[in-house]
């Protein structure tokens, strides 16, 4: 119930569970249980049925669990609700049922952690992080098997600090736990953490920008612009992008530049451009707050070059943004293929080559011939997130 941005934590998660299509939740509450029922209640102002599952503060998630399950779907996916990541709940699901494991945890990177990951499979659990091996963290969102979890906690059923942790170590030994990494998560679980979360979690007016072709006129085909008295202002973008300055929008600029990797572009000129660019927009008004670069030739399978999502991931963690809230302008199909993968939407300026498709996603895509014309979609779309 800790305040983030004029709302309780628990709310945040609520809507994004919502989002991705669950429509009831089971909320096994302990301390102060009383005060989420009241602030909450049956869910429907927050577009789900709510059921409560309430018991003392002791019980731990075990025990919860177990005085639960009658109410609990067969599968079903587990929050410990002090952590938010951008997790794809109907991507989870899927990866679980393909499994046929009992559990699917998510996870992110960190060390010392609890876990070893190998492939989709989990092959280390230790809650006590006793072992620098251990490499990754579960964050919960995790989605589990009822009746086979149940008979795991059931063998200590008249326990009250029966703890989830201890059916997690017994099952990775019978390799039925499996895992899915993520990229990053926020928690609330300490001051410091908490500000950054609420940070992320605050709506913003950030808009994602590829370069070569929306912000500036292309080089020719097989050339690359190498330095700025080659670089040429689209006009049309520049008033666009003033428009939403104006409206308080600031921007990130993520752009490949294979010519580097190619020996065309040198990395020096790279950046007076770049640094100049930004100057300039500034003096309009247009507040550039980075610009990201893959400088990755198409053969390197680098995670940095789009339509990889390396360059979106980067900046949302430097930046603190939510990627599922913000727009990506580019006039590619690598621009929507990357948005697709960092899980943002897209407006695409232009057509797509005859045989191209745009890809499969649940994220906003939307086609406009200029940049202008896209200005009005752009600020009543992110009006939807703001106070």
């Amino acid at each position: 119930m800790v305040e983030v941005n004029g709302l309780p934590f628990l709310a945040h998660l609520l809507s994004q569970l919502v989002d991705g299509g669950i429509t009831r939740v089971v909320l096994m509450t302990g301390y102060r249980g009383e005060q989420i029922f009241d602030f909450f209640g049956p869910g429907d102002d927050w577009g789900c049925e709510i059921t409560y599952s309430p018991g003392p503060a002791e019980w731990l998630t075990g025990r919860r669990l177990i005085e639960a399950q009658t109410i609990l779907d067969p599968t079903f996916l587990l929050l410990y609700a002090d952590n938010f990541a951008l997790v794809d709940v109907e991507a989870l699901y899927s990866c679980h049922s393909r499994s046929g494991r009992s559990v699917t945890l998510t996870l992110a990177q960190k060390i010392p952690g609890n876990v070893t990951l190998g492939g989709h499979e989990v092959r280390d659990y230790d809650p006590l992080r006793s072992s620098p091996d251990l490499d990754h963290v579960e964050i919960g969102y995790m989605v589990v098997e009822r009746d086979r979890v149940m008979k795991v906690l059931g063998k200590t059923e008249s326990a009250p600090d029966v703890e989830f942790s201890a059916a997690l170590e017994s099952l990775v030994r019978q390799n039925e736990v499996g895992g899915v990494p993520v990229d990053g998560y926020h928690s609330i679980s300490d001051p410091g953490r908490l500000e950054l979360a609420r940070e992320y979690l605050s709506p913003k007016k950030l808009l994602l920008v590829d370069r070569d072709g929306v912000i500036n006129q292309r080089a020719r085909p097989g050339e690359y612009i190498s330095n700025w008295d080659g670089f040429h202002f689209i006009d049309d973008a520049i008033t666009a992008l003033e428009l939403l300055a104006q409206g308080g929008f600031r921007f990130i600029v993520i752009s490949n530049q294979a010519g580097i990797s190619r020996g065309m572009v040198d990395p020096e000129d790279l950046k007076d451009m770049h640094d100049q660019m930004v100057s300039t927009m500034a003096r309009r008004g247009i507040e550039v707050d980075g610009v990201y670069v893959s400088p990755h030739h198409w053969d390197e399978a680098s995670p940095m070059r789009k339509p990889e999502p390396g360059m979106f991931l980067q900046a949302s963690k430097e930046h603190l943004f939510r990627l599922d809230r913000v727009l990506y302008v580019g006039d590619d199909l690598r621009d929507c293929q990357a948005t697709a993968n960092a899980g943002c939407g897209v407006v695409f300026l232009g057509e797509l080559e005859s045989g191209e498709v745009m890809p499969s996603t649940r994220f906003t895509q939307q086609s406009f011939t200029t940049f202008t014309e896209a200005v009005p979609f752009i600020i009543d779309h992110y009006a939807r997130d703001l106070p």
